[in-house]
């Protein structure tokens, strides 16, 4: 982990909470043009560093730090429909709402490693699932466009050569456990929960095993007119979501237990698990755009999409703010 431990901890305790010292290049930016940051409500524990940024937008010079509405819509829609300016995205549902014109800029990764794919005694690979029912809590879900950007990578077509079964999640992990079906896509807590209870094995590991593990799961992405018409918050905004990414990766205990006093999970062992296991160190050494053009590849050959991935990261990127804050935030 090419960041200093000591120095950066230090600046954390003497801030207070969790936000940081602001560096000297950020306390000579203008003010950002908006005080008031709107925040996307997802829970997902793989998106803690949204979870326990507050603090540290605060820190960026944003008086009020506002939540989307809980439990109504996702990240993406809630950021494409201006309801929220930022927020954490997973990447297959990302290019998928770019391709669809959705007003989504994506600005950084955060992480790979999130998703997992468990399967019955039946499946040992993904080819093994060709043939096969795999339980998913809706088309078009996060679990869904992940699977099938996985399958085609294989030689697989995702609308030919498995049975998708859509049921909710509970149902769904219920109906593996039975060996009614043979694939699961879990996400945080979900995989630790199900190796928790010993339902099914996993096939694929994103955190471990290639390709996925060298691509972003989870990415910052901003409602486009934010972005243009407020660059210095949205620089303010991601320079906070990527601070929460290194404590993190620095402190999982600690992060842990915050998710559980704030109520964005129950279960804190799970929440610990996920914080130990995800890599979140990497949104400094992998590059966001080799994540996205690899997910539109996959996603195109699996019919998801129709833009080539030159095109979705035309119309959907900026790398501006990230290739500036890698600078000023270097260990």
């Amino acid at each position: 982990m090419r960041i200093d431990r000591r120095a950066f901890l230090t600046g954390l305790t003497a801030a207070g909470g969790f936000a940081a010292l602001t560096p000297r290049s950020a306390a000579a930016e203008p003010s950002p043009e908006t005080g008031t940051i709107r925040v996307s409500s997802s829970i997902a524990i793989c998106t803690a560093p949204q979870l326990v940024s507050e603090d540290l937008l605060r820190a960026e010079g944003f008086a009020v730090v506002q939540h989307g509405p809980q439990a109504t819509i996702g990240t993406l829609e809630e950021v494409a429909a201006g309801q929220v300016d930022i927020g954490i995205s997973f990447i297959g549902p990302t290019v998928v709402q770019i391709d669809g014109g959705q007003a989504i800029t994506v600005l950084a990764g955060v992480h790979p490693g999130c998703f997992e794919l468990f399967g019955s005694d039946r499946v040992r690979s993904l080819k093994d699932l060709k043939g096969k029912k795999i339980a998913v809590v809706g088309l078009g879900s996060s679990p869904h466009i992940f699977l099938s950007s996985m399958l085609a990578h294989v030689g697989l077509d995702p609308r030919k050569d498995v049975e998708w079964i859509t049921k909710p999640r509970p149902e769904s992990v219920e109906l593996l456990r039975e060996g009614k079906v043979d694939g699961y896509m879990g996400f945080p807590p979900e995989p630790q929960e199900l190796r928790a209870r010993k339902i099914g094995h996993s096939v694929v590991n994103s955190a471990v095993d290639r390709p996925w593990s060298q691509y972003f799961c989870c990415m910052v992405a901003a409602n486009r007119d934010f972005v243009r018409k407020n660059p210095v918050a949205t620089k303010r905004a991601l320079r906070a979501f990527l601070k929460a990414t290194d404590i993190c990766a620095l402190e999982p205990e600690r992060i842990a237990k915050s998710l559980v006093e704030k109520r964005f999970t129950p279960r804190e062992d799970y929440a610990m698990a996920t914080l130990r296991e995800l890599p979140y160190a990497r949104w400094r050494e992998y590059n966001p755009e080799d994540s996205v053009r690899f997910y539109a590849l996959r996603l195109r050959e699996a019919g998801m999409i129709k833009a080539t991935p030159q095109k979705i990261i035309a119309q959907g990127t900026d790398w501006r703010f990230l290739n500036e804050l890698k600078k000023e935030l270097k260990g």
